[in-house]
């Protein structure tokens, strides 16, 4: 992988991660349509660190509150009632999901999960779900002329069972094309909750997946010569700097508007992308003969 390689695909893993448009989809056809070779599943999980210590910055007053809780409420029994300690255990109860499927799939996250007709696939499908969920999410807050304004839910009325349903949302972007944050905030929406507390907590609970995820990825990277250390870490801090001016961005975009520009720009994306290996433009293992 060359030096120009590494900066263009940490630009998109900046760019992507946090919309729901999906990182691993990008990455992957980003080096399909430039005749590169796939980056492959370990590079997308080290540079994934990189926006995640983009999340760690922005949310760390938060991140800092519910860990000092939690932890003080593993002592003191009358601080399990408090939010942030609740929050801490349903964050890692929301992480079971991915932990465990993420570690059942890992081949075919590498192989069969990278095919370019199944991302195109998920790409549609994933689209029409969001769609769906955030006109759901519009007529609630809108109300109409015989509907009444609906009070969507908060993370504080956030219990076990809604968290192992967004852990297990979560664990569907484990296929590239679904996206992390679009499935986590669909999920969350179609439950019922406002858009910023989707958000919120998809960011949050994606903190231990993708640092484990990347971590566990880590001896990957200089093996078999598929990713080199530095490209790979300078694509990481390109995707930290990008990912952090798109959290700040994203989080004030949500409050105020709709998500169907990506709903529109993900189908598109999926129908030209099986036009292109409909007509054999590009293979659907197009860029796969190196990671």
């Amino acid at each position: 992988m060359s030096w120009f390689e590494s900066f263009i695909l940490g630009l998109v893993q900046g760019l992507t991660e946090f919309l729901p448009i999906s990182s691993s989809a990008h990455l992957r056809l980003t080096a399909a349509f430039a005749g590169w070779h796939d980056p492959g599943a370990a590079f997308t999980a080290i540079t994934q660190i990189g926006t995640e210590a983009a999340v760690l910055i922005y949310f760390r007053k938060d991140i800092a509150r519910i860990i000092s809780a939690w932890f003080r409420s593993l002592k003191d029994k009358s601080m399990r009632s408090d939010h942030d300690a609740q929050m801490g255990w349903l964050v890692i109860v929301g992480s079971i999901p991915i932990g465990v499927l993420g570690v059942t799939f890992k081949d075919q996250i590498e192989g069969p999960f990278r095919d370019l007709r199944l991302i195109a696939t998920t790409l549609i499908v994933m689209g029409i779900v969001l769609g769906i969920a955030d006109r759901l999410a519009a007529r609630d807050e809108a109300g109409g002329r015989h509907r009444v304004v609906r009070e969507r839910k908060t993370l504080k009325e956030l219990g076990v069972k809604d968290g192992l349903i967004f852990g297990f949302c979560q664990a569907m972007a484990l296929i590239p094309g679904v996206s992390r944050s679009g499935a986590t905030i669909s999920g969350g929406l179609l439950m019922g909750y406002t858009r910023e507390a989707a958000a919120r907590y998809s960011f949050l609970l994606a903190i231990p997946a993708v640092l484990a995820s990347g971590v566990f990825e880590l001896k990957d990277a200089g093996e078999g010569g598929h990713v080199s250390w530095g490209p790979t870490i300078f694509a990481t801090i390109i995707a930290f700097v990008v990912g952090y001016a798109v959290i700040a961005w994203f989080m004030k975009f949500i409050t105020t508007k709709s998500f169907m520009p990506f709903v529109i720009y993900r189908i598109l994306l999926g129908i030209l992308l099986f036009i292109l290996v409909g007509t054999d433009v590009l293979s659907p293992h197009a860029g796969e003969s190196a990671g």
